[in-house]
């Protein structure tokens, strides 16, 4: 489909004799003869829609400073309602300065007359002609190059004098006004020429110099320490703004902060690490010569936008890189030690929320799953408000050692239970720096971070699995927010699940009915107290018993049913039963 561009229109109208060849107009300079010129040059118009100079001229002669089609369209007096991107209603600050009678402009042109030879040949190393340096008024005073700073009347009133050998040797000339911060703008002209474009700053006069020989717009400011002075009113119309500084600390600082302030339009153009400190676009230009041109303009398209987003590379590494670390074997390893759960969930991964009727054995399910899987050296943090640390500690002991908690106790046990008792205890011991039981009711998401952040380092793992016992006792503020309290928890869960890499095991209150009883039919509305578990959860699960608590039925039948009633990813039904091991505060899941 051939997407009409009214950029390009608009300059072919206003150029008849243009021809575009591969995304740049060339035509006769209608500035040149305006300007004096006896013979018209070439003006060049960069077409490419997908650059951030889209719409910028120049003429090939310098007759007349570049811009963009306001700017075009000022110049030759065109209706600007014929212009693309003309706003009526756009208010421009009307300038409150009230300019001197008096003016540099005189003397500018006399020190322009005095660049010596010497002086000349130096700016040629880094390849500025004679007609940049009459371009911008460079001059010079007898011992220093002198900065003309025009204001927006057109009219210079100071000028900053730097030492040719010593640039930190410099002074203001001029009229004191004109020497405050406000004014410290070299070229201060472009805004106004790049309105709805795209501008370069730089630090310092002369590193806009070869900016400038390549046709690109450009304004300085004195030093990386005046950015903070620079009122983002005057950058408004700005579209895209890129800022380059010496590579230096104290520079970088400062052109952060800059960026900090005005935000998306600011691309930030950044040296390669191996770069010499204090390194500059002058020092480029030296070094680099004819190939300045190419260096620039890498630089330019290389700069890191100041955004709230990731960089697309970024984002696609990370990507890569998630992709091959859930193909490897940490994340493989991420089992539960259940083979029908496993399945039907492709092992522990996401929120996986469990509800369950009361005394059904949930928060026994977990601990059986998180002590699994720490004995194979995946971190679990065990976040517990219902049973207390010595009570779980004591469950994976009796489930391990296969002794009730009164055998243990009573210590009447014979060498045989003596020694799984100790077998026992010693991988409990090996377990822990895995498995870290928290019971801290005043936690907070930013506590959990830390806690995930701790653990991940001290055993190395890329993987982390949290345990949450249980969901309506997280601590928030007050009892009348339960219900929003908890729904800014699951958001939160949400947000560590996908920055940290970390598996979700938390278990849930169901509804009772009006009747006071609990339904016996797996559903996800069977969920107490948060309409958001369907919307957080990668896998909502409810545990019902098949077996009568009153009732005499034998221990060898009693058992659960785990149902799997939502998914992101994985068909819902039920997962499989599971026998209570008792009384070893476990389950076996039932194969057949």
């Amino acid at each position: 489909m051939n997407h009409r561009d009214p950029v390009t229109d608009f300059y072919k109208k206003q150029l008849p004799e243009a021809e575009v060849k591969n995304n740049i107009l060339t035509a006769p300079c209608p500035f040149c003869e305006q300007n004096g010129k006896e013979e018209k040059s070439t003006l060049i118009v960069s077409l490419n829609p997908e650059s951030f100079f889209h719409g910028y001229f120049r003429c090939h002669n310098r007759c007349a400073p570049g811009g963009f089609p306001l700017h075009f369209g000022r110049q030759l007096n065109i209706d600007l309602k014929q212009v693309p991107g003309f706003d009526p209603d756009r208010d421009y600050a009307v300038s409150k300065v009230e300019y001197p009678m008096k003016n540099l402009n005189q003397e500018i042109l006399g020190f322009t007359g005095k660049l010596t030879e010497e002086l000349t040949t130096r700016f040629a190393q880094s390849g500025i002609s004679g007609e940049v340096l009459q371009e911008m008024q460079i001059g010079y005073n007898g011992r220093y190059l002198v900065y003309p700073y025009f204001q927006t009347d057109g009219n210079c009133y100071s000028a900053r004098c730097v030492h040719p050998e010593r640039p930190e040797d410099t002074f203001w000339y001029g009229n004191e006004d004109f020497f405050t911060e406000r004014f410290r703008i070299f070229n201060v002209e472009e805004l106004t020429r790049c309105e709805n474009g795209s501008l370069l700053i730089v630090e310092g006069e002369e590193n806009l110099l070869p900016l400038k020989q390549l046709g690109l717009p450009v304004i300085a400011m004195p030093t990386a320490a005046d950015f903070v002075h620079l009122s983002s009113e005057k950058l408004t119309w700005i579209r895209t703004i890129f800022l380059c500084v010496n590579n230096s600390p104290e520079s970088t600082t400062a052109a952060r902060e800059l960026a900090a302030r005005l935000g998306y339009k600011i691309r930030l153009i950044q040296w390669d690490d191996k770069t010499a400190k204090h390194y500059n676009l002058t020092r480029l230009a030296i070094e680099n010569g004819n190939d300045f041109q190419k260096k620039a303009f890498s630089l330019i398209k290389n700069a890191k936008s100041f955004s709230p987003f990731g960089s697309p590379e970024r984002e696609y590494l990370h990507f890569q890189n998630q992709f091959v670390l859930e193909s490897g074997e940490s994340y493989m390893t991420m089992r539960s030690g259940f083979k029908k759960l496993d399945q039907s969930l492709g092992g522990i991964h996401g929120i996986n929320i469990m509800g369950g009727l009361p005394k059904a054995g949930k928060s026994s399910f977990f601990i059986q799953i998180a002590s699994e899987m720490a004995q194979r050296k995946i971190p679990v943090i065990y976040y517990d408000f219902e049973n207390g640390r010595q009570k779980i500690y004591q469950r994976i002991l009796c489930r391990l050692s296969r002794l009730t908690n009164d055998q243990i106790k009573d210590g009447e046990l014979t060498q045989e239970e003596q020694t799984r008792l100790q077998t026992a205890r010693t991988k409990l011991q090996h377990m822990l720096p895995w498995f870290r039981v928290v019971t801290d009711r005043k936690l907070t998401p930013k506590l959990m971070r830390s806690h995930i952040d701790f653990l991940r380092h001290e055993t190395n793992s890329e993987y982390t699995v949290v345990v949450i016992d249980s969901l309506h006792k997280l601590p928030f503020k007050d009892f009348s927010e339960r219900r929003t309290g908890i729904d800014a928890w699951l958001r939160q869960i949400e947000t560590i699940r996908d920055e940290l890499s970390v598996a979700f095991l938390v278990i849930s209150e169901l509804t009772r009915g009006e009747d006071g009883r609990y339904d016996s039919q797996p559903q996800l509305g069977a969920f107490k107290g948060s309409g958001d578990i369907e919307y957080s959860a990668d896998n909502a699960m409810v545990l019902l018993p098949q077996w009568d608590p009153f009732g005499d039925d034998p221990v060898e039948k009693r058992h659960n049913d785990l149902w799997l009633v939502a998914s992101r990813e994985h068909s819902p039904g039920k997962i499989g039963a599971y026998r209570i091991d008792y009384p070893f505060w476990g389950f076996d899941e039932m194969l057949s």
